[in-house]
């Protein structure tokens, strides 16, 4: 069964607590897909990836651009896996694709977006139903990442 991981931000934004998992990631050599509702959420996530830390950068790329399937990390906003990614991060509420067709999945949710909430929830609920292994992990007042439950 797929792995789940469900990532409940409160103490900051996606855009500071997003690249350091996905850089965690491609270091275990895993390929990564990014999965959000809207293109111009992924423009803005494209061009923040590349300047996010002054000492390096993520190298990846957007399902619209030149060999999709050839990048480490892929950033979507379809179900599709054209670079064959192992691990798919949901962000923004958007509808993941089957949790059978990768080792893991992380859902990263706004924990002050009702919507979002609420998303996580129905997830949660239908994929404990499939009999994946769902975790949850909360950030702590330093934003650190915390296992609950």
């Amino acid at each position: 069964m797929t792995d789940v991981l469900f990532y409940h931000l409160t103490e900051s934004k996606l855009e500071d607590a997003l690249p350091p998992l996905i850089d965690k990631s491609v270091e275990r050599g895993w390929r990564v897909a990014v999965q959000m509702k809207e293109t111009a959420r992924r423009d803005t996530l494209d061009a923040h990836l590349w300047t996010y830390r002054e000492d390096s950068f993520l190298p990846h790329g957007t399902d619209e651009a030149d060999f999709a399937e050839d990048q480490p990390v892929l950033l979507t906003v379809s179900g599709e896996n054209p670079n064959a990614a192992t691990v798919r991060f949901i962000i923004d509420g958007a509808e993941p694709p089957p949790a059978a067709d990768y080792e893991r999945i992380v859902f990263m949710f706004d924990g002050y977006d009702q919507e979002q909430v609420e998303g996580a929830r129905a997830q949660w609920k239908k994929l404990k139903g499939e009999g994946h292994n769902l975790t949850y992990w909360q950030q702590t007042p330093e934003g650190r990442w915390e296992k609950k439950g």
